[in-house]
C-alpha cells in the first residue's frame, strides 16, 4: 500500500520535511516515488508548502495519508 508520509531532512536539531509518496514499509528516510510538499516546523508560523494537484493525484489513486500529514494538508487547505 501507498503512504503519503514525512521524510526528514535538515541538520541536527534543526528539522525540515518533505511529503513523500512511498510504500508503506519503507522506513522514514527509505526510498520514496515522488515528493508533494514540504514542511517547515522550525518557522514562526510553521511553512506548509504543497503540490496540490499531486497530492490529489496519488489519494485518488489510492495513497492513504499518514495521520499527521493528513492534518498538514487539512491546514493547506488541500483536503
Amino acid at each position: 500500500m501507498l503512504k503519503i508520509k514525512l521524510r526528514r531532512m535538515g541538520a541536527p536539531k534543526r528539522p525540515s520535511y518533505r511529503m513523500v509518496v512511498a510504500d508503506s514499509k519503507t522506513s522514514r528516510g527509505g526510498a520514496f516515488l515522488e515528493i508533494v510538499g514540504q514542511y517547515d516546523p522550525m518557522t514562526n508560523p510553521e511553512t506548509i508548502k504543497v503540490e496540490a494537484e499531486k497530492a490529489k493525484s496519488w489519494i485518488g489513486k489510492g495513497a492513504q495519508p499518514t495521520e499527521t500529514v493528513s492534518r498538514l494538508l487539512k491546514k493547506a487547505g488541500v483536503l
